[in-house]
């Protein structure tokens, strides 16, 4: 299953230029083992149930499975291997500050920026209210649009610097399901820019998470996320 994993090591070896493979879409890495589930009814609103609420238990899931996923090949991201923070096909994202200013960060750090932001605004009482009476604010929307996107970010790296080591420790198959997690309650939900979205836009045709503009609509993959939401 991973022989293109290793032939991919040996052309570095040899000293060929490896340019941008794409491993995340040979055929042999796309395979789900775990039982099907339908992200479609996954991430859709259930009926009488408070849409922030809603939104907000989603997008904890999506920073506890980014963050795990992250975290076992961390010590593969470091500033000498990954001085910029990229994704698929030559995009690098610059990291924005509280006061709009932009800042090329090496990848770990803007990880941990990602990360750090998200842990406090989960935490933080006003945000993401869990306590009886509170309510979410007017914003809140926003807030989630703005986390949604940064976890992207982090995915969008995983899948252009990682992939190879995620597929080596056999955990490719999470990271898929992260991402099609993330991708169905963006198409239910409208949470992410187009320009976004589109670096791994191959990828979700791959995964039948999409389809091709000029293809008839086939039913979608069904997967499971790793923990319930």
């Amino acid at each position: 299953m991973l022989d293109c994993l290793w032939k991919a090591r040996r052309k570095d070896r040899e000293g060929e230029a490896a340019g941008d493979p794409k491993l995340y879409l040979q055929e042999a890495l796309l395979e789900r083992k775990l039982p099907e589930l339908d992200m479609r009814q996954l991430v859709d609103l259930p009926r009488h149930l408070d849409y922030n609420e809603w939104l907000a238990s989603h997008t904890l899931a999506l920073f506890e499975h980014v963050n795990l996923v992250y975290g076992a090949v961390s010590e593969f991201c470091t500033a000498s291997s990954c001085p910029d923070m990229s994704g698929p096909g030559g995009r690098v994202y610059a990291w924005v500050d509280e006061r709009g200013k932009k800042a090329r960060v090496a990848a770990p750090q803007y990880v941990d920026y990602v990360m750090t932001l998200t842990q406090n605004t989960v935490n933080d009482e006003t945000l993401f209210p869990t306590k009886y009476a509170n309510e979410f604010p007017a914003m809140f929307e926003s807030v989630v649009r703005r986390v949604v996107r940064l976890l992207f970010h982090v995915v969008a790296h995983l899948y252009a610097a990682h992939f190879r080591e995620l597929a080596l420790l056999r955990l490719h198959a999470h990271l898929h399901l992260t991402f099609a997690h993330l991708t169905a309650l963006d198409a239910r939900f409208q949470l992410l820019d187009h320009k976004e979205t589109e670096v791994l836009r191959d990828l979700e045709v791959a995964l039948r998470l999409s389809e091709p503009a000029s293809s008839p609509r086939r039913s979608p993959v069904v997967t499971q996320p790793l923990g319930a939401a």
